[in-house]
């Protein structure tokens, strides 16, 4: 394990509480994950002209929302109506998790948060490749990456990249569970609020991201290159995307 410092990546932008720039992990050659290719982050529905502004002004031009449809659209996106601000929705998850009865929320009833990431790696291939393809093209400024709280879906496509550039699976765990530490203003009263059998989701045990790494050794053998392949991305999109994170 690498003893570097989780919280130097945090980027204190305001509206935001888990904003954390994915550069400066340390890797397993010797390096760093590339900075200002990608920020990892909660949601910014709740943003301010003004807040979204400071952020483009760090560099970003693209932002993916990895909520459900339903969520955009309740809850909304100020960069969508951004003109300097590339903007996709793409979905991992396999519904509407705001609703009680929707399929990810049952499962979720009876399975930890790691087995929903497994879920989606074996039914989202095609959005997880999708979104670091986008990563990879994006050439001239920074992605910003989300979901609700940044931790889940987001943890999924984080894991991704740092696999890719060769993080320590240990610091794939820890850069994973300090969400809840960063979200506790918003996640500690809603744990009050959920009903019994749902209050895991809302953290981030380090369980979570195991099962999910587990997976991918047991199927993959540890690397996300062949599963990446199996779900469409080619040997030269692989090669070009590791070449930017590193």
């Amino acid at each position: 394990m690498s003893d570097y410092d989780i919280r130097s990546q945090h980027l204190n932008f305001d509206g935001l509480l888990n904003s954390r720039e994915l550069g400066g992990m340390p890797l397993q050659n010797g390096g760093t994950f590339r900075e200002k290719i990608a920020i990892r982050s909660d949601s910014p529905s709740g943003l301010t002209k003004e807040q979204c502004a400071k952020i483009v002004s760090y560099g970003v031009n693209l932002v993916i929302d990895l909520r459900s449809p339903g969520e955009v659209r309740h809850y909304g996106n100020p960069f969508k109506d951004i003109p300097e601000v590339r903007f996709y929705n793409i979905p991992l998850i396999m519904g509407d998790p705001d609703q009680a009865s929707d399929p990810t929320i049952v499962f979720l009833r009876t399975h930890k948060l790691g087995d929903f990431y497994v879920l989606i790696l074996q039914k989202l291939g095609d959005r997880i490749c999708n979104v670091l393809r986008l990563i990879s093209d994006n050439t001239s400024g920074i992605t910003m990456y989300h979901c609700a709280h940044g931790k889940d879906r987001t943890g999924v496509i984080s894991a991704f990249l740092y696999l890719l550039a060769g993080a320590s699976r240990e610091d794939i765990i820890r850069n994973y569970e300090c969400s809840y530490e960063f979200m506790r203003p918003i996640l500690d009263p809603a744990v009050e609020a959920i009903e019994p059998g749902l209050k895991h989701i809302l953290n981030s045990d380090r369980e979570n991201m195991i099962i999910l790494l587990d997976y991918i050794d047991s199927v993959y053998g540890g690397d996300v290159t062949k599963y990446l392949l199996e779900n469409g991305m080619t040997k030269d999109e692989i090669d070009k995307l590791r070449s930017r994170l590193i």
